[in-house]
């Protein structure tokens, strides 16, 4: 890469180079430079733009007496590390403060916004760490799966709400459950929860109503979508009002407003806003051109999302379970819709989140997920991350994020055909100390998925912030599973994974290859692999039955263990075949039985039992 583009690249930066999961050193070269720096704002294309944006942004640094985030201790008075002479404090709660020299006082959890001359800084008053949770367990489980074969429609917050109550009755500490963000109800085959439209927002078609219209043993979404929304539109046309849908309403402004305006347009003009008129694709404007019922009618459908979530979570809390809903934050957001229609100041354009070349995707993976600029996400004083925390601590006291390796570094893939990704580096200190923040104010635990091509001091990081990594067996080999670290997750696998017996069985080899993305020999090989990994896999731990695996899994050293309902119900097939769309049912199968009747089932019983020997749950720390 030449010089100035090179400097300027890394000035912002886009990594020179990285490591990937073959053994190999991947070079960022230019026209990825340039593409990503593009997304970033800086229409450069030649080595003159960029050494004139280069010597524009050192000089504007030069002027910089503070740096442009401080991470202090909450409660404490801090010294800046220069005297900026002058200063005001905006702190987060809407209060003032104005002093001189390099001396704050003491300043409350949260953040707190200091300006100096030309300078403003970003003040993150967090805790140092976040306590490691009791030894516990719980289920992870498909939402929309909670219904049997024999019931038509697919699962909603009371069927979340029943299934919870009898988890509490076995003795499990939570729930878990895919992204439940806002999607696209009007595009019925769009089904995966980890491409939302907008991550603060809920998904409407969990709010429960009772009925359906389908059954079998896969969702049928072309069915049930339509009629549900037409089931929701009947619901709030006999709603008269109440006071506090109105302070609802009140409470989240013009973002929820915001929302509402674009949920109505995209029923008219289509789900994706990069294909409506060009005037609407401003929101300044094109918010008054959605009619104000239907803007209420949104508005409605969140209210009533937020109510039965709300108290789905309170009478889980209420029954006993420690942390009550395991929700799991999605790792970014769909590029065209409503969240980058509103907020596209937060989100670098003409790029995608993915993930670099490996053995099983040589040419990398690209998501279509658009990645938060960082640069924009340090002058918004984190503002977007903070609020997409809080939102999803509001249901919860257990969260995951997913991909958490993005909190270091983003694998950032151009929109250019062929053209490769590079990584982008991201403010991890701070953003680790804006979860500690939304955390200690929920009083929630933090999960990060830590898996795939981990950067150095990533993990080291979140052990010392309490934030916990994932442990999953599948990947783990024959290492004994008390040996994993206590600030961890542990489970078999994942979602994106194959459940305990199709692994075992080489389901998810045979799937690619029934679909003709491997042929006879890959199968083969795969497979006879897999028969290997299995053996020391039963070796490790004393049997190849889903009983051992579970009794391991209560052995770990990790504080938290999830268990997947798949697996207590030995089921072979997985949820998601990475991958695939429409070749294979992702999202869309349900459980053999109904979700409230699992904590009378006897193989979760045998589970519980296991894990509360192993001093997990409610008698155990």
């Amino acid at each position: 890469m030449s010089d100035a583009i090179s400097a300027l690249a890394g000035a912002m930066g886009i990594l020179p180079r990285y490591s990937d999961q073959m053994g190999g050193i991947r070079e960022t070269g230019r026209e990825s430079a340039l593409a990503l720096l593009r997304a970033m704002g800086h229409d450069i294309t030649t080595e003159d733009d960029a050494a004139a944006r280069l010597a524009v942004h050192r000089a504007k640094e030069a002027l910089r007496i503070l740096p442009r985030t401080l991470i202090l201790t909450p409660d404490a008075p801090t010294r800046l590390p220069a005297d900026p002479g002058d200063w005001t404090l905006a702190l987060e709660d809407g209060t003032g403060l104005e002093g001189r020299g390099p001396y704050l006082p003491p300043l409350p959890l949260g953040r707190h916004i200091l300006r100096a001359g030309q300078d403003e800084v970003t003040l993150l008053a967090a805790p140092a760490r976040l306590p490691l949770p009791a030894r516990d367990w719980g289920v992870t489980a498909p939402l929309w799966g909670l219904r049997p074969p024999g019931r038509a429609g697919f699962g909603d917050f009371e069927d979340l709400k029943r299934t919870g109550l009898s988890l509490a009755r076995a003795g499990a500490g939570f729930l878990g459950i895919n992204p439940i963000h806002a999607g696209f109800p009007t595009e019925a085959g769009w089904a995966s929860p980890y491409s939302p439209s907008h991550r603060r927002r809920l998904n409407p078609l969990h709010i429960a109503l009772g009925g359906g219209v389908a059954t079998g043993p896969l969702v049928d979404y072309a069915a049930e979508i339509p009629a549900k929304r037409l089931a929701l539109r009947a619901a709030y046309e006999s709603f008269a009002g109440d006071a506090d849908f109105d302070a609802f309403c009140a409470a989240e402004g013009s973002s929820l407003s915001l929302f509402a305006a674009h949920q109505a347009l995209s029923e008219r003009h289509g789900a994706l806003w990069t294909d409506w008129p060009l005037p609407l694709q401003d929101p300044a404007g094109a918010r008054h051109a959605a009619p104000p019922e239907a803007i209420r009618y949104h508005q409605w459908l969140q209210w009533m999302a937020h109510r039965q979530l709300t108290e789905t979570q309170a009478a889980l809390i209420a029954a006993g379970m420690r942390h009550g809903l395991y929700l799991d934050l999605a790792v970014g957001t769909h590029p065209a819709g409503a969240e980058t229609w509103a907020e596209r100041q937060w989100f670098a354009q003409g790029v995608s989140l993915g993930a670099p070349p490996d053995p099983f995707a040589p040419d990398g993976q690209r998501w279509s997920l658009a990645p938060l600029d960082p640069h924009a996400l340090i002058a918004g004083h984190f503002a977007p991350l903070a609020e997409t925390l809080g939102q999803q601590m509001r249901y919860s006291r257990l969260i995951r994020i997913d991909h958490i390796l993005g909190f270091d570094r983003a694998y950032w893939v151009p929109d250019a055909p062929g053209l490769p990704g590079a990584y982008v580096a991201m403010p991890r200190d701070a953003m680790l100390a804006v979860i500690l923040i939304e955390a200690a104010r929920a009083g929630a635990t933090v999960i990060g998925e830590d898996l795939g091509n981990i950067p150095d001091g990533l993990q080291g990081a979140l052990a010392e912030a309490g934030i916990l990594g994932c442990r999953l067996m599948q990947f783990e080999g024959q290492t004994p599973p008390e040996t994993y670290p206590a600030p961890t997750l542990a489970a078999f696998g994942t979602h994106d994974l194959p459940t305990h017996a199709g692994w075992a069985d080489g389901a998810d080899i045979r799937a690619r290859h029934a679909i003709g993305r491997i042929g006879a020999a890959t199968l083969a090989h795969g497979l006879a692999t897999r028969a290997e990994e299995a053996r020391a896999h039963a070796r490790m731990a004393g049997g190849s039955d889903a009983a051992s695996m579970h009794a391991a899994l209560a052995r770990a050293g990790s504080a938290l263990v999830a268990v997947q309902v798949e697996d207590v119900l030995e089921m072979p097939e997985q949820t998601n075949l990475p991958g695939t769309v429409d070749d294979y049912p992702n999202w869309r199968r349900k459980l053999p039985m109904a979700g409230e009747e699992l904590g009378d089932d006897a193989r979760l019983a045998r589970v519980a039992g296991t894990m509360r020997m192993a001093g997990r749950g409610p008698t155990g720390a």
